[in-house]
């Protein structure tokens, strides 16, 4: 990065100092902020989107906070910015759209969290890489430069407006073997920028927290997808989710058993508070449910799960602005569409998502 945007960003950060301080909380990786609340936006989701899709749009960092929020998490993926398959070749005016980003974070006031949704080795989404993050040096390595390389890119810009987490939703695998790849990557980036806030996805997709990853200080996130057939019925890139039965809130079994609010806090969410209560920092990187679940189910759901994100402290990014699982062009059944400067708002998810912010 040029000396010349490193004086930028310090210049605007100290411009717009006083306004930051006031609206962005100060983030340690033994409490992360309980009034994050935001978006997963998805400029960067996939490489093969459109040269408009890859670049991130500021009218959406205003109108997130226009509508009182103050977090974004950016699902990214590694092969948009690299050159061919050379996982060491950096195409830099693809960084400059996350340079960019990252200005409009510090310039609306609104916490940046990078994440890569696929690395070298390893992604939830299809297709499959190649090379193995969990066993193989040279993946590992790729992953820990990558994140090296960003450490030293962004080290000017305060933890209040920048954190870094690692991989989105790492399988179930050796909470050791994890751990591991997971350090290579923060020794990396805290040779370059030592405070740095890091945050690492729970295993199991993002159900289950560490405690080594804690002892590491790091903070981990969470998900919101519970009860899974619920929130991905009828997702096509979920395997059997159209054999899901039709979805429906609270759910009570055949045997009698309710699977309310209640159940949620005790079973999904108990490990996550066991953790906010042994010093460790815990938040909801994803949540949300797929358009094929109606408005009514979802809405009642998700105020549920906002309850308990309130009660347990932990903040929140939905997934996401504008698509299948988000306030603006999900295209649900049930709702009725507000026009939104040519987008269709769900109000009344907005509506309910406002009454949860802080």
């Amino acid at each position: 990065m040029s000396l010349k945007k490193r004086r930028s960003w310090r210049r605007l950060s100290r411009n717009r100092g006083d306004s930051i301080i006031k609206k962005l909380p100060n983030p340690t990786a033994e409490k992360l902020p309980s009034s994050w609340r935001g978006f997963n936006l998805l400029n960067m989701f996939y490489k093969g989107g459109s040269e408009r899709d890859s670049r991130f749009n500021e009218d959406d960092f205003k109108l997130i906070a226009d509508w009182g929020f103050n977090f974004v998490r950016l699902p990214m993926d590694y092969r948009i910015w690299i050159k061919g398959k050379d996982w060491n070749a950096i195409d830099e005016s693809v960084i400059k759209q996350i340079d960019q980003a990252v200005e409009y974070g510090i310039k609306h006031a609104i916490h940046v969290c990078l994440n890569l949704h696929r690395a070298p080795g390893y992604s939830v989404a299809a297709p499959p890489e190649a090379a193995d993050l969990w066993t193989q040096a040279k993946p590992q390595e790729a992953f820990a430069r990558m994140w090296g390389y960003f450490a030293k890119r962004y080290k000017s810009i305060p933890n209040e407006n920048l954190s870094f987490n690692f991989l989105n939703e790492p399988p179930d695998i050796d909470e050791a073997v994890y751990a591991a790849v997971i350090k290579k990557a923060a020794d990396a980036i805290r040779e370059q920028d030592p405070n740095r806030l890091l945050i690492a996805d729970g295993l199991n997709w993002g159900r289950k927290p560490s405690a080594i990853i804690k002892e590491l200080g790091i903070a981990q996130a969470s998900r919101g997808y519970e009860p899974f057939p619920l929130t991905h019925y009828q997702a096509g890139w979920v395997e059997d989710a159209r054999d899901f039965p039709p979805p429906s809130w609270p759910i009570v079994d055949a045997d009698g058993s309710v699977h309310d609010r209640e159940w949620l806090k005790k079973t999904h969410f108990k490990p996550w508070v066991d953790l906010i209560n042994s010093g460790g920092g815990a938040m909801i990187g994803e949540w949300g449910a797929h358009n094929q679940t109606p408005g009514d189910i979802v809405w009642a759901w998700m105020e549920d799960c906002l309850r308990i994100f309130e009660e347990t402290g932990m903040g929140w990014a939905l997934w996401n602005l504008s698509g299948s699982f988000g306030v603006l062009n999900s295209g649900r059944a049930g709702v009725d569409y507000e026009d939104f400067n040519g987008r269709q708002l769900d109000r009344k998810m907005l509506n309910l998502l406002q009454n949860f912010k802080k």
